[in-house]
């Protein structure tokens, strides 16, 4: 019932910022994750409902330019 949604953008900007500064151009990120999945995600009520849609992390990642496939 938490609402967390400053700290999923708050570490999508971190992994952003480590991922420029690597000069890393693809990721591998967790499948389904509310943050990290692509294509498909969990919809964040726990209940193991699944929708399309890219996560967070993954969403600002593609925006950048970085490659994101799902594992």
């Amino acid at each position: 019932g938490e609402d967390v949604t400053q700290a999923f953008i708050d570490g999508a900007q971190a992994a952003l910022a480590i991922i420029k500064e690597k000069g890393i151009k693809s990721v591998y990120l967790k499948s389904l994750s509310p943050s990290c999945g692509a294509g498909e995600i969990y919809d964040g009520t726990f209940n193991g409902r699944v929708v399309d849609g890219a996560g967070v992390t993954a969403a600002l990642l593609i925006k950048n330019g970085i490659s994101v496939e799902s594992l």
